[in-house]
């Protein structure tokens, strides 16, 4: 269980948590671990349906989504209209796969943080009560991290590419696998003008797709920039 605490929210009541995943096993342990008296687990869902229901009604504090439901589900796609029913609160992306582009993914829907299921019931424990606390992830964060690389829009001097900053950004989160619409949240733009960088991205480095530009940037290393 999480260690007992006075918690720094203002109206001292119990962090609120709704937990999203498919494994039943995994809803169980996790719920007694965060069993506390700052952290209390206020329902549990198996897929995106029922949570979106649970937690229009509920409005916990934070939600714990497994990025990965059953029957192919993306739980991704769930943290948009999870922040929609439920404004206040903050989504913590929690997986068992250490992929940079569910992390971008998460990220660009507006997750607050993305944690590992490797991770310590005491870490656990403090990225909720720090998301609670702080609306942000931790400093030490997988989310933190990428986005602050992903923001940087000046191309390395030994890299001899004629991009624009932006289209180096933009040209960075193509090489994670984001569609349009996931760089236009990322990046705060409209999708028309992320289609515009990425055919100006195309024509520069002389490629015919999207694929064509990641493989390009990869093996530039855009993707570890």
């Amino acid at each position: 269980m999480c260690a007992e605490r006075i918690t720094t929210m203002t109206n001292a009541h119990p962090i609120r948590v709704f937990l999203i995943d498919d494994h039943e096993v995994v809803l169980q342990g996790i719920s007694v671990i965060l069993h506390s008296g700052h952290i209390t687990v206020v329902g549990t869902a198996p897929s995106g349906e029922r949570a979106l229901e649970d937690c229009r009604m509920l409005q916990p504090d934070i939600v714990l989504l497994d990025v990965r439901l059953q029957g192919g589900e993306d739980g991704v796609s769930l943290i948009k209209p999870l922040r929609e029913i439920c404004p206040k609160c903050h989504v913590i992306a929690f997986t068992a796969f250490d992929s940079p582009t569910a992390i971008a993914r998460a990220a660009a829907a507006g997750a607050t943080d993305f944690i590992l299921k490797t991770i310590s019931k005491d870490a656990l424990c403090a990225t909720i009560e720090y998301a609670a606390a702080n609306a942000t992830s931790r400093p030490d964060s997988k989310l933190r991290k990428l986005t602050a690389r992903l923001s940087k829009r000046s191309l390395p001097p030994d890299i001899n590419a004629p991009l624009t900053p932006r289209e180096f950004q933009v040209l960075k989160i193509i090489s994670l696998g984001l569609s349009n619409q996931e760089i236009a949240d990322s990046l705060g733009i409209s999708i028309e003008t992320v289609k515009e960088h990425v055919q100006n991205i195309l024509r520069k480095l002389q490629v015919k797709d999207r694929t064509q530009a990641a493989v390009w940037a990869v093996r530039q290393g855009f993707d570890n920039l």
